[in-house]
Parts: structure tokens; C-alpha cells; sequence
């Protein structure tokens, strides 16, 4: 996610150099057929371009409204496992029976831990599942967990949603640890969870509809390639050669455009690991520094660094 005030014009250069070099080249050469060799017969009126431009903003307003709403979805999902790792912790730390009920007070302590470091694993998991990163689970995961567990859930389809099952496996067995009602509070919260992640799923799964985003790119090159067409009689009108004033008008009005468009594009799926993306690399960080302070831990990471700008 680009978190920066200012966006850098290196940033919207790097997106937009090639096609403001075909802008230029195509309202160059419209130019010169209009002009130089006497193509009159190019020009087209500009009340039939004026149209096609409105029609083609309020569809690319409404492709783009819509791709927002996707990455903004997105974005509070991945609040709500915020808060749902935070609720998890606080309550299976804070609503343990007392010592006695069970073997050992180290006992206890960590089969808490286990509870919360499962808990770190199935964000990190979620996150390198939804980004499709299998390659970094020994890296990322495997250490949260025990190594046979790890290990098993690695080659299973979804690693995440086994997570969850493995932690509701576990307060089946915490015999003495937790209250019937307390047992009954810790479900409910693996059971959002598990609404969240298939929040997610649903999200990574289920491209933009491609009627929608195809058909808006079309329109948009539509309008570009009828642009010129239709500004250089306007341009003429104002005096002889003055029809080169179409290339550089042109140009502008077509980049605007084509970069509307560029902006809904980049927004429909925002699991990615983009630029414009969820930042869950630094969201999962983030709950690791809680969680890990609530178990209270002396060496926690630091918060991810924004690279250029840009926070993963």
C-alpha cells in the first residue's frame, strides 16, 4: 500500500511512459495526415466525441467505484482478524480457571502459548495463501509451530482453515482450563475467524466480473483513438496550422484516461503484494509484536519499514 502524501512522478512515469509515447506517436501522425497531406476527410464532429467521452467517464467511474469497493472490503477484513487476534489472546490468557485445575502452572502456561503461536501461524498462513507463497511457509510458519505439525499441514490444501481446526481440537482438550462458557466465547471466536478468511477467499477467488473491466478498457481506447479525430477541425477553426494544437491537448486528455482506468484496474484484486495492495505482510507484523507483548516477551520484531514509499 502506497502511503505516501505525495505520489513520486518517477511512480507515475514508470506506469505511464509507453503509452503516452503511443499517445504521442498516433496524434503525430493524425496530425501530419490532417495538415502536411491534406486528410481532411479524418476529422470528425466533436458533439459525437463530447458523447462517447461522457458515456465512457460515468462507465469507468462506475468500474472504478465498484474496484474500490473490493479493496476497501478487502482492507476491513483484515481489520476484523486484527481485532479477532487481539480478542483471541486476551481471552485465552485472561479467562483461565485457576492453576490448581490443571497438572502444573508451566503446564498451563504452555498450552497457552501453544494457543497464541497457533494463532500467529494462521494469519502468516492466511496471508502467503492468499498471495499464493507456499515456498515461504518454512520461513514464515513453520517456526510458530511444532515441527511435525508444521510439517503436516504444509502438504494439506488449506493450511489456514486446518489451523483453525487444530485450535478448536486443542480447547476440546484443555480440560480443566477453561469455563463451558469460556470454552463456548473462544469457539464464537474461532468461528468469525473463520467467517474472515472466507471474506478473504471470496475476494482472491472471484476475479472482477471481466464484462465490467473489459469492457471499460475498450471504451476507454475508443474515446482515445476518436479524440483527435475530433479536436483537429476544432483546432483549425481558430486559425491555419493551428491543428497541431491537437497533439499535445490530445495527448493530456488521453493519458487523464487512460490512468482513471489504470487506477481501477490495480484496485480489483487487492492480494497481490502490489504497490496499492493490503500491506498484510505489515498487518501480520504488527499482531505479532501484540500477541507476543501479551504473552509477555522482551524481543519482539520491529514493525515492517514502508520500502519507496510503499508498506507490503
Amino acid at each position: 500500500m502506497y502511503i505516501r502524501k505525495h505520489i513520486h512522478w518517477r511512480v507515475i512515469w514508470r506506469h505511464s511512459w509507453k503509452d503516452v509515447f503511443l499517445f504521442l506517436t498516433y496524434d503525430l501522425l493524425l496530425a501530419v495526415l490532417y495538415g502536411p497531406l491534406h486528410w481532411h476527410w479524418l476529422d470528425v464532429p466533436w458533439q459525437l466525441v463530447s458523447i462517447v467521452g461522457v458515456a465512457v467517464s460515468f462507465y469507468v467511474g462506475f468500474k472504478n467505484s465498484s474496484s474500490y469497493s473490493r479493496f476497501s472490503e478487502a482492507r476491513q477484513l483484515w481489520g476484523g482478524i486484527v481485532n479477532r487476534s487481539r480478542s483471541w489472546t486476551m481471552l485465552v490468557l485472561g479467562h483461565t480457571q485457576p492453576a490448581n485445575l490443571v497438572t502444573t502452572t508451566l503446564a498451563q502456561l504452555a498450552f497457552q502459548r501453544q494457543l497464541v503461536y497457533r494463532q500467529l501461524a494462521w494469519v502468516n498462513a492466511l496471508r502467503l495463501h492468499l498471495r499464493r507463497q507456499p515456498e515461504r511457509w518454512q520461513a514464515e510458519v513453520a517456526p510458530l509451530l511444532d515441527p511435525a505439525e508444521a510439517t503436516q499441514l504444509q502438504q494439506l490444501a488449506n493450511p489456514p482453515a486446518q489451523l483453525l481446526l487444530r485450535q478448536t481440537q486443542a480447547l476440546r482438550e484443555a480440560e480443566g482450563l477453561f469455563s463451558e462458557l469460556q470454552l463456548r466465547t473462544l469457539c464464537e471466536e474461532l468461528r468469525e475467524m473463520t467467517n474472515l478468511q472466507g471474506g478473504c477467499e471470496r475476494i482472491k477467488n472471484t476475479p472482477f466480473p471481466r464484462q465490467y473491466a473489459f469492457s471499460s478498457l475498450v471504451f476507454v481506447w475508443l474515446f482515445i483513438a476518436l479524440l483527435p479525430l475530433g479536436l483537429l477541425a476544432e483546432f483549425e477553426k481558430l486559425g491555419h496550422g493551428h491543428y497541431w494544437l491537437t497533439v499535445p491537448f490530445s495527448v493530456l486528455v488521453s493519458w487523464v484516461f487512460i490512468t482513471i482506468e489504470l487506477v481501477g484496474h490495480i484496485s480489483e484484486d487487492p492480494f497481490e503484494n502490489r504497490m496499492n495492495d493490503v500491506p498484510m505482510t505489515a498487518l501480520c507484523r504488527s499482531i505479532e509484536i501484540d500477541l507476543r507483548q501479551m504473552l509477555g516477551e522482551q524481543q519482539v520484531p520491529a514493525p515492517v519499514q514502508a520500502e519507496h514509499g510503499i508498506l507490503y
